[in-house]
């Protein structure tokens, strides 16, 4: 299988390691009453309800509303990870494998942008513990694009003075996507990604 093939079948997975089927309806139901009502306001009535259980049902699969919170927080980003060390450990230029994690990881939050608002923007809801599990996989999540970027300055690729800060940069212009991206708008989480690709290669200074 090839290194596209291979971040599409991460990115198109749904919940498929989520088991037995009556959990991960409540899963996918509670990333949609997240993503519309926000954790706090959303209830384990709302999610049971929502995948047409009774709230008993629930709790045979998930002690708490926050337990349900942090596996798809781990999961998420579990899978956006994974899309973006796909894309560093290709072959080719440093301007090739950014472009190439940019747009998959672009891509990512696009076509699942529910599941990445929820991912993304619910992380002060954990609990310590789970927080700092979540924090850890951002980081390294940092440390694969910031790697990137360190490659293209030392090849003499990128003209970046501060490494460090140009990463969060790039992280928060791909993150924030799943803020904005409508599936009815004009663009698709395939152009999307392309144009993104392309804004950090400039944003780089990369040499064309």
């Amino acid at each position: 299988m090839g290194a596209a093939a291979q971040t599409d079948e991460v990115e198109n997975e749904p919940w498929g390691e989520v088991t037995p089927d009556a959990a991960r309806r409540l899963l996918v139901a509670a990333v949609e009453a997240f993503a519309e009502r926000g954790y706090h306001a959303t209830t384990t009535r709302d999610i049971a309800g929502r995948a047409g259980m009774s709230p008993a049902a629930l709790y045979i699969h998930y002690k708490t509303k926050e337990e349900l919170l942090h596996r798809i927080s781990r999961i998420g980003h579990e899978k956006a990870l994974e899309i973006l060390q796909t894309a560093s450990a290709h072959e080719g230029t440093a301007a090739e494998r950014l472009s190439d994690a940019v747009r998959s990881f672009v891509r990512w939050h696009a076509s699942q942008h529910t599941t990445a608002r929820v991912v993304q923007y619910e992380l002060d809801a954990l609990g310590p513990e789970a927080r700092a599990e979540i924090v850890a996989l951002r980081r390294r999540t940092d440390e694969v694009v910031r790697g990137i970027i360190n490659d293209g300055v030392q090849a003499g690729e990128f003209d970046v003075p501060d490494v460090r800060g140009t990463t969060v940069a790039v992280l928060s212009l791909c993150i924030d996507v799943a803020r904005w991206f409508n599936v009815a708008g004009r663009q698709t989480p395939d152009e999307v990604g392309a144009l993104y690709a392309d804004l950090v290669l400039r944003m780089v200074g990369a040499k064309r």
